[in-house]
């Protein structure tokens, strides 16, 4: 019997798309007002999933409380209020697209987590544009 759990998080982040082998005309016909040179923010919502089976001594899949904790030192101290392109060592040669940025934090918490969870990243750019890894 699996379960998914969720835990909903928030951050604040700039960032710049832009692909440096790209003439500017490129960049800003491709990212449009995302290719502001001097970068531009969201408010992301991440939602970090894992799927289970529930421990029969605590009844919980995973403690939700730890994997907060893992998100917050692992996760937000890195990308929240960062410039992502400048300040986030994970972004060097790789564009900070939401597809991109669900990616690293997938790949930073999958390192901390057991593999006998699956685990689910969600990310909202926006109210109305978000990306999930891995698709479904």
């Amino acid at each position: 019997m699996k379960i998914k759990v969720s835990r909903k998080e928030h951050f604040n982040a700039a960032h710049r798309l832009f692909n440096e082998a790209w003439s500017d005309e490129q960049n800003q016909r491709v990212f449009g007002k995302c290719n502001n040179p001097n970068y531009h923010g969201h408010n992301y919502e991440l939602i970090v999933s894992l799927v289970g089976e529930p421990d029969p001594e605590t009844g919980y899949v995973y403690d939700l409380k730890a994997l907060s904790d893992l998100i917050q030192q692992h996760v937000l101290r890195k990308f929240d209020h960062r410039n992502l392109n400048l300040d986030v060592a994970e972004f060097t040669g790789i564009n900070p697209t939401a597809e991109n940025i669900a990616l690293v934090i997938w790949k930073i918490l999958r390192a901390l987590i057991d593999p006998k969870f699956d685990l689910k990243i969600t990310l909202y750019e926006t109210e109305r544009n978000f990306v999930e890894f891995p698709a479904e």
